[in-house]
């Protein structure tokens, strides 16, 4: 949407809602900077909704469990991918849509990229799979804008497991660092596929030059630079 002109304070009133998605491989910093943005949105004056994935709502967040806690790795990859696929259909018909629809902004932690990395290329789901999936669980509700957030696998492995302190690793955290460096090859080839979608951020910087970087990104790509500092 095009910058009106309008002083800071009153250009939030024109600014439509807007579904931005947060990707990117282990320790990253989503969670951190998915709160960061939130919180500089609604300083300025916009309704926020922040949600992950797999996950958001009920339905999904039943769904989480099963993916996360590693059971449903047994069934086989394709089981899993349409594990993922039935949490984000309940998602997006239960939270995103409709916020959306209220003009409201999104924000989710991982969304269709992560399927298409996770499951697709280092969980060897055929594309027509995922393909398919994917039409039937999102539909038209693609995000406007992708944040990459992008970093070396030993340093997000490092990162999640000072995180995570003595907490259980998840079913992909316990993925070494050669197939974490695959994700993420694969995370920055999707982005060089849709370069007006995404925006790739160095996230090996400190937190609130990442911070910056992403809200350069988002005033920028999405045409609202009247938004304040």
């Amino acid at each position: 949407m095009a910058n009106s002109g309008e002083p800071v304070g009153t250009t939030t009133q024109s600014v439509r809602g807007h579904f931005i998605t947060f990707e990117g491989g282990e320790g990253a910093g989503k969670t951190t900077q998915i709160a960061r943005l939130a919180q500089r949105l609604r300083e300025n004056g916009l309704s926020v909704v922040t949600t992950r994935e797999p996950g958001g709502s009920p339905g999904a967040e039943a769904i989480r469990h099963v993916l996360l806690s590693g059971a449903a790795e047994q069934l086989g990859p394709e089981a899993e991918a349409m594990l993922f696929a039935a949490a984000r259909a309940d998602h997006v018909d239960s939270l995103i849509r409709p916020a959306l629809q209220r003009n409201d902004w999104v924000l989710c932690d991982r969304f269709i990229d992560s399927t298409r990395v996770y499951q697709g290329l280092t969980g060897a789901v055929p594309a027509r799979i995922i393909v398919a999936l994917e039409a039937i669980s999102v539909g038209d509700c693609k995000p406007d804008l992708t944040l990459l957030l992008d970093i070396p696998a030993d340093i997000g492995l490092y990162r999640a497991a000072q995180r995570r302190g003595d907490a259980a690793v998840d079913r992909f955290e316990k993925d070494g660092s050669e197939i974490q460096e695959r994700r993420r090859e694969g995370f920055l080839a999707l982005a060089r596929g849709e370069p007006s979608r995404f925006a790739v951020i160095d996230a090996a910087q400190d937190t609130e030059t990442v911070a910056e970087a992403i809200w350069y990104a988002v005033r920028t790509r999405l045409g609202i630079g009247g938004l304040g500092n």
